[in-house]
């Protein structure tokens, strides 16, 4: 085990073991200090940043955080860890590598090159060191490309995840939200639905319902109903017209045992969905939500600090080459984020981690009401995660969840990201959007009646009462 010691002046601070390094590290967040592990001052988290600088890269793959022999997630990451993709930076400690990763030697080519030589505790840590705008540059240059029936992640472009959720899974309400979010240029991602029952015959009929709408207007997206894996896997095998296979995930295997999971019913869930070959320019069939916070909430995080163990999240993710994975950074709560301020850090570095992994990050933006935030913060957040190159974010009318009862952004929060800094959907989405005169020519929404010919011919059991 190696000696973790550092002297400032005559004060001597002796640290553990790697793992308490990494949580001292960490910005102050209040998870960390739940949990335990936060550092008590703040001299003692720069010197635990000094001591984490020293470190060889190399170390991680030696002094494991969490022992291989008691987690799956930790053995994926040694059993699928490429030295050869990782020997162009073996030679790092983790202050060289920040520097490497800000500088131009580290272009998007060779970043897509080594990531899969990158364990998330590399990320991790790395991120630990950084500023915020350090990790807005090197996230920048991540590109991570995926493809269904549309292409997600292409640089310049934020996609949106149309999110028509209704207390009572009423066909009118999530009909209306789906036809608003659709005329706002919303539903590149995904069209994702958090159902508000269980289920089967129900999560059935959502299911149809959104593939009718999809078929009828010919529309490149792809849709997904957020309920369990095992469901989603019997509704496959009982002909449901399944795109994406959604999961919860974290990053640790006692974590993913409370959410009623391995990585091994991921990926018979994955088998089944890409046995439907239902993707037309694409095959990523997996749909992935993560958040800080997760392991320590189901007393599943052995002391690493939450921020690490939602790294470790990342590599589930990217063993499973999902379509989409987002952080939900501000949902679980103050008592692991406690202001906007601890959201939009932690929103920062998910997005950074996930994108040098390799995985298609994107971010709902989002806080829950005892929080000590507000939407000017959400507003800063999404700003600063489209100008580092998010991949989607959530699209909500108004901003306000009305099934899950928390403030995330909204479909007009996405026009106005695309028209401040350029960017554009998805391209087949685009060439849709442009087809069916919701958007003009110089890529901008028009202003539709609401009783335009989409709503006059929305399929008749959409609407119907009861």
């Amino acid at each position: 085990m190696a000696n973790y010691q550092h002297t400032v002046g005559t004060h001597s601070y002796q640290f553990a073991d790697l793992k308490q390094v990494m949580a001292k590290a960490s910005p102050a967040r209040s998870g960390d200090y739940l949990a335990g592990v936060a550092a008590e001052t703040y001299a003692e988290r720069v010197v635990a940043r000094m001591c984490l600088a020293e470190v060889p890269l190399s170390r991680f793959l030696d002094e494991l955080l969490i022992p291989y022999e008691v987690d799956e997630v930790t053995r994926l990451i040694i059993d699928t860890h490429n030295q050869q993709a990782f020997s162009e930076i073996s030679h790092l400690t983790v202050g060289d590598f920040r520097n490497w990763l800000l500088s131009d030697a580290a272009d998007s080519a060779t970043l897509q090159r080594i990531s899969s030589g990158i364990t998330p505790e590399m990320a991790a840590a790395v991120s630990k060191l950084m500023r915020n705008q350090d990790l807005i540059l090197v996230a920048k240059k991540c590109h991570v490309t995926t493809s269904f029936r549309n292409t997600i992640g292409l640089p310049n472009h934020l996609s949106v995840r149309l999110q028509p959720n209704h207390p009572t899974d009423d066909m009118r309400g999530i009909a209306a939200s789906m036809l608003d979010g659709l005329l706002y240029g919303a539903g590149d991602a995904v069209i994702g639905i958090n159902p508000a029952t269980d289920s089967l015959p129900a999560l059935m009929d959502l299911y149809y319902m959104v593939d009718d709408v999809i078929n009828q207007y010919a529309i490149p997206t792809q849709s997904c109903i957020l309920t369990h894996v095992t469901n989603q896997i019997q509704l496959i095998e009982r002909g449901a017209p399944v795109d994406l296979v959604f999961q919860s995930i974290a990053g640790t295997e006692k974590a993913n045992q409370s959410f009623g999971i391995t990585i091994a019913l991921l990926k018979e869930a994955q088998s089944a969905a890409h046995s439907l070959n239902r993707g037309t320019v694409g095959n990523n069939v997996m749909y992935f939500e993560t958040g800080q916070g997760s392991a320590l909430s189901a007393n599943a995080n052995f002391g690493v600090d939450q921020q690490t163990c939602e790294a470790r999240a990342y590599a589930v993710a990217r063993h499973l080459s999902p379509l989409l994975t987002n952080t939900v950074v501000g949902f679980i709560g103050p008592e692991y984020l406690y202001d906007g301020k601890q959201i939009i850090r932690a929103g920062l570095e998910d997005h950074f981690c996930g994108k040098l992994l390799g995985v298609p990050l994107g971010c709902d933006v989002c806080y829950t009401n005892h929080a000590e935030a507000d939407q000017d913060d959400m507003d800063t957040l999404m700003t600063l995660l489209a100008t580092a190159g998010l991949t989607f974010m959530m699209g909500i009318p108004g901003a306000d969840d009305i099934m899950l009862n928390y403030q995330t952004t909204s479909f007009h929060d996405a026009l106005y990201l695309r028209k401040v800094l350029g960017l554009k959907a998805a391209p087949e989405f685009e060439a849709w959007l442009k087809k069916m005169q919701i958007m003009n020519a110089n890529g901008q929404v028009q202003p539709i009646s609401p009783a335009h010919h989409m709503l006059q011919n929305m399929p008749k059991q959409l609407l119907k009462v009861g």
